[in-house]
């Protein structure tokens, strides 16, 4: 066994069906008295009724949370928060909202509370991603973690079953590099192949039937330990990958992280043996790239980034940011390799692998 160091994060879990009603109870026990509330505008109605929840604990709402966390909507944020005396933020929603929510800690210092309604998984981590001109920049510290996490299953009831889908996937990306990151440990990678068997398994029933509660408290399980593993462990170049074409394309978040996947999977399968065949064994397939791939099929999510807006002209440009300044990867990070990676994900091709060049 090679030696490892692990670090459990400071943060607070609360699971089950019905813990949204919880909200009170925990704001007491962080000693908040002035919270914002935090949106999308497609959830205020949802945080409204989450502003009225908490009484007069509620200072004011602000429901303009935007996809890869744009510096112009934090100062927006930041605004009000100094209008109005908060001490505290609670976010519901995704990985927009959260984002936002941990922007606006980073810079104040105030406590959150995450009450995630997809997988996304950024709840669970020290990690926040900002986009300021076209560029996505990514950080690792302590004072984006959210001090609480509210998981109820019955807020992803009526989450619908593409946006599940991809979701659910974005989160096993975050359980798949963790297998392979340079600081993993026993205990992330039991975590890892646990979630990615968890979700793998629910996704597909999800599809079928969206309202199937054990289906939803399975993923939101599997969304749970592929957060946390993302939350403990380095990223590697899927996620480099992801943040470009997000930040500098605006491509769709989640949906960017299913279709790249079994693709940067299939980049690192000869460099990751063993991180290769525990994802295969938690997905139950032999090829771990290749059961990727068809699990986004199976789910009804998209396997092209030509669907989502990104054209062949753009590949040269991303294979350039990308590599400008890669993340650790267990395989080398070459341009000629990373542009046909970008190639097969943009045709939508599945992948069969490939030997890393000598």
């Amino acid at each position: 066994m090679q030696p490892f160091v692990y670090e459990g994060l400071p943060s607070r879990v609360v699971f089950g069906q019905g813990t949204l009603s919880r909200l009170e109870e925990e704001l007491e026990r962080l000693g908040c008295r002035r919270v914002l509330v935090l949106s999308t505008p497609q959830q205020r109605a949802q945080a409204e009724q989450v502003l009225a929840q908490v009484g007069e604990r509620g200072a004011g709402l602000f429901a303009e949370a935007a996809m890869h966390t744009p510096v112009e909507v934090t100062e927006r944020a930041l605004r009000r928060v100094e209008a109005l005396g908060v001490d505290a933020t609670v976010a519901i929603g995704g990985g927009s909202t959260i984002g936002l929510g941990k922007a606006i800690a980073l810079r104040t210092d105030l406590p959150q509370v995450a009450i995630p309604s997809t997988y996304a998984g950024s709840e669970m981590t020290p990690i926040l991603g900002e986009t300021r001109d076209g560029i996505k920049t990514t950080q690792r510290t302590l004072a984006v973690l959210p001090e609480t996490v509210i998981y109820d299953v019955d807020l992803t009831l009526t989450l619908p079953a593409g946006l599940s889908g991809t979701s659910g996937i974005n989160a096993i990306a975050h359980a798949v590099e963790a297998l392979y990151a340079r600081d993993r440990n026993p205990v992330i990678s039991l975590m890892a192949e646990e979630g990615i068997a968890a979700l793998a398994r629910s996704l597909p029933v999800i599809a079928d039937t969206p309202t199937d509660a054990a289906a939803r408290a399975d993923a939101l399980y599997g969304a749970w330990l592929c957060g946390a593993c993302l939350g403990s462990v380095g990223m590697s170049l899927h996620h480099k990958l992801c943040h470009t074409l997000g930040g500098s394309f605006d491509l769709p978040h989640a949906e960017t992280h299913t279709v790249v996947l079994p693709h940067a999977t299939a980049y690192n399968a000869p460099a990751a043996p063993e991180a290769m065949s525990r994802i295969a064994r938690a997905l139950g397939v032999k090829d771990a790239a290749a059961g990727l791939f068809d699990l986004a099929g199976a789910v009804g999510a998209p396997t092209s980034l030509g669907t989502l807006g990104f054209t062949a002209e753009d590949i040269d440009r991303a294979t350039e940011i990308a590599t400008r300044n890669p993340y650790w990867n267990p395989r080398e990070v070459e341009a000629d390799g990373i542009r046909r990676l970008l190639a097969d994900a943009q045709a939508g091709r599945r992948p069969a692998g490939e030997e890393a060049p000598s």
